[in-house]
């Protein structure tokens, strides 16, 4: 039964943190080492596919408007913005990965990322608030944006959805729910292609033999369950409101881990 909740648990942290810009990766580290057990690599990639699976539903209108309107010139640019972005993560990430270029997932380096992340969140949103109201994506958002997911998939703690989401608002569209918009839907492929590639290594290694698939199935569908409900949430939210909670929110929760790893912690 402990085991259960723990599963649960990883699966609510999952859902919750995937997509805001706290750092799902970093939170998930935090939890296996204080107390809720480490976990294969396949099972943290069915959590991440749930909470993937919710997004994609959650902005299906959307993407079926882009696909089957694509003769609109509007949607065409739109669509090429988002391949030219997720190809630049897709390159760049793949000669990361050959390279071996990757910080060790460890609690200090992340504790730091979510400090210096949440200083830079305060910083580059007052920023963009001194920019005239923008909703369009220009190339220039879409190559920055396609950086930022590379550098976030190798520095845990990072978020993927605060360096999109930031980039993209410091690069032109200062408007949050334009820059939230095309950040989630770059992801969305970004991340179907990671996960799949994260599968396949595991399926190559011999990695399922073993697996608890009972809580594979539980935590995947927490994740979708509650992925859904917090992107919901998010979305609504930054309508009338700034990112600056989540930063506080990193900051504090940086400098608590900080203060405790030296004590054993």
């Amino acid at each position: 039964m402990s085991d259960l909740i723990n599963v649960i648990l990883l699966g609510i942290i999952e859902g919750i943190t995937e997509f805001l810009p706290i750092s799902s990766t970093g939170h998930l580290l935090i939890a296996e080492k204080f107390g809720l057990g480490e976990r294969s690599d396949l099972f943290n990639v069915g959590i991440q596919a749930g909470a993937i699976l919710a997004v994609t539903f959650i902005y299906w209108s959307r993407i079926w408007q882009l696909f089957t309107k694509w003769r609109d010139p509007a949607n065409r640019d739109y669509l090429a913005k988002l391949f030219v972005a997720f190809m630049i993560t897709a390159v760049l990430g793949f000669i990361a990965v050959k390279l071996g270029f990757k910080l060790p997932e460890a609690v200090t380096p992340v504790a730091w990322a979510l400090v210096i992340g949440g200083i830079w969140m305060i910083a580059a949103e007052r920023l963009a608030a001194r920019q005239p109201d923008r909703t369009q994506v220009t190339w220039r958002v879409a190559i920055l944006v396609g950086i930022a997911q590379m550098v976030a998939g190798i520095f845990p703690g990072t978020s993927r959805s605060a360096a999109t989401i930031f980039t993209a608002m410091l690069a032109g569209t200062s408007n949050r729910a334009a820059a939230t918009e095309f950040a989630f839907l770059v992801g969305i492929p970004t991340m179907y292609a990671a996960t799949g590639y994260e599968l396949l290594k595991v399926f190559k290694e011999g990695g399922v033999q073993h697996e608890d698939w009972s809580a594979f199935g539980v935590g995947f569908v927490v994740s979708a369950i509650v992925a859904f409900v917090a992107v919901k949430w998010l979305l609504g939210y930054i309508r009338s409101h700034r990112f600056t909670p989540f930063a506080i929110y990193r900051i504090v929760l940086g400098l608590a881990l900080l203060l405790l790893i030296p004590a054993g912690m």
